[in-house]
């Protein structure tokens, strides 16, 4: 066994269940800012004979995150990446969702393309809310300045979802910061694609994680009432996605967003999603 993948937010929920199943046929370096939820973790992928180390990462810092690329691929043998790591509208303000949601991805893939050569795969985190921002407040033109600014992209980015009631910022920002994530993903394609790299993005929706129950608070168990499912969907099955994406198996899969909601938006309308909205 000699790959080596990155698990960022790899100590929980999907991260966890996505690093036991990458473990079966690579090293998993775990990254999170809790030390206490990395030993915990690794401790549980060791008894089910996963090779697991842990770092310690704070993905708002890019430091942080290049010491974390920079260890894992210390025998150069890093061959994949999900970054699962992130915050939800309950976890705290529209900066918080910003700093941690879109620069953090931008701080991870930019290590990720630095490192990655034939075969590399990087898979990115977004979320079924991307797909229900709201289109008038979604403005390429800022996303494009997390190429160039990086700190005056999140300032508009905070700034656009600071319009809204106060009570509603926190959850336009989380929407805002996942469609970046799901646009940034398609727009690094080309870049990792010319190393020979694969890059794309899987938007998960209502899942049985401690951060999914959180967010009943917002609201969000009235969209399984919209899913063709009827059912919160359980962590292993995002995590069977998310770790084909990184496997070499789909190896034409690349610039692409992967939505995995049980059937949510096709069964969300106009008047759904207008009720989700009002809070109903």
């Amino acid at each position: 066994m000699n790959d080596t993948a990155i698990v960022t937010g790899g100590a929980g929920g999907m991260g966890l269940a996505t690093a036991r199943i990458l473990g079966r046929d690579h090293r998993v370096v775990i990254a999170d800012v809790n030390q206490e939820r990395l030993d915990d973790a690794v401790a549980q992928l060791t008894k089910d004979g996963v090779d697991a180390v842990s770092a310690r990462c704070d993905i708002t810092s890019r430091q942080s995150v290049e010491d974390l690329f920079g260890e894992a691929d210390a025998d150069g043998t890093l061959r994949a990446v999900v970054h699962s790591a992130g915050v939800s509208p309950q976890m705290g303000d529209a900066g918080k969702m910003i700093a941690i949601n879109a620069l953090g991805t931008i701080h991870v893939t930019e290590a990720a393309l630095a490192l990655a050569d034939e075969g590399f795969a990087m898979v990115n985190v977004a979320s079924s809310a991307a797909h229900m921002a709201p289109r008038a407040l979604i403005s390429h033109r800022a996303y494009r300045l997390a190429f160039t600014d990086p700190a005056r992209f999140a300032s508009r980015l905070t700034a656009r979802a600071n319009l809204l009631p106060r009570n509603l910022r926190s959850g336009l920002a989380y929407a805002l910061s996942k469609n970046f994530v799901m646009w940034y993903s398609q727009e690094m394609a080309a870049r990792f694609g010319a190393k020979g790299a694969r890059i794309l993005s899987v938007s998960p929706g209502s899942f049985d994680t401690t951060m999914g129950r959180l967010e009943e608070k917002s609201g969000s168990h009235k969209l399984v009432e919209y899913a063709a499912l009827h059912r919160y969907g359980k962590p292993e099955e995002i995590a069977e996605v998310l770790a084909f994406c990184a496997s070499d198996r789909p190896g034409y899969l690349t610039g692409v967003d992967i939505l995995c909601d049980g059937g949510t938006k096709a069964g969300l309308d106009l008047r759904g999603t207008l009720a989700m909205a009002r809070g109903n």
